[in-house]
């Protein structure tokens, strides 16, 4: 497996050919903090698509484990946005005390199916450090999930630690 951990940002995945850039997504419709409010700027269907989504999850899949491959590429650059569902909630005071909104075995659902979506479409996949941010998990727990899910099918990995630009200097 080719599990790469770089600095930068992950909604600018780097590499050529077909990529997918995934994140986690909470069960509650709720979009907005986070990796989602980047997502949102570079690519606004996501969103109208995860809200969709979430609008009519009485008639599809929407649910903890599941995932909506959205295309937001164009000839150039072929490009999906993974919505994984693998949050329960939101993080509040009473999550950190209690349990974090995280939940691994969706989780793990989620990235088996991207394994799937990934090796169908020959594509890499790029990704925040995922489920370790709003969603409360640890790493030491879901890069494990990585390697044994995508690593398993070959799927290129590339996990970014965001580093924020620098500000402008003053002329």
């Amino acid at each position: 497996m080719s599990l790469s951990i770089i600095e930068g940002d992950a909604t600018r995945p780097q590499g050529d050919g077909r990529r997918i850039v995934a994140h986690v997504c909470n069960d509650l419709g709720a979009w907005g903090r986070g990796f989602v409010a980047a997502v949102s700027r570079q690519w606004p269907q996501a969103e109208r698509a995860y809200r969709d989504w979430f609008r009519k999850r009485d008639v599809n899949d929407f649910g903890l484990g599941a995932v909506q491959l959205v295309y937001v590429g164009n000839d150039r650059e072929p490009l999906w946005v993974a919505n994984m569902v693998a949050q329960h909630g939101l993080l509040t005071g009473r999550a950190v005390r209690h349990q974090p909104p995280i939940r691994y075995a969706a989780l793990e659902a989620c990235l088996r199916i991207l394994a799937a979506h990934a090796s169908t479409l020959s594509a890499s996949v790029h990704m925040p450090r995922i489920g370790c941010g709003l969603a409360g998990g640890k790493w030491e727990i879901v890069e494990p999930m990585i390697v044994g899910t995508l690593g398993v099918m070959d799927v290129p990995v590339t996990i970014y630690n965001y580093v924020p630009p620098a500000p402008s200097l003053p002329r």
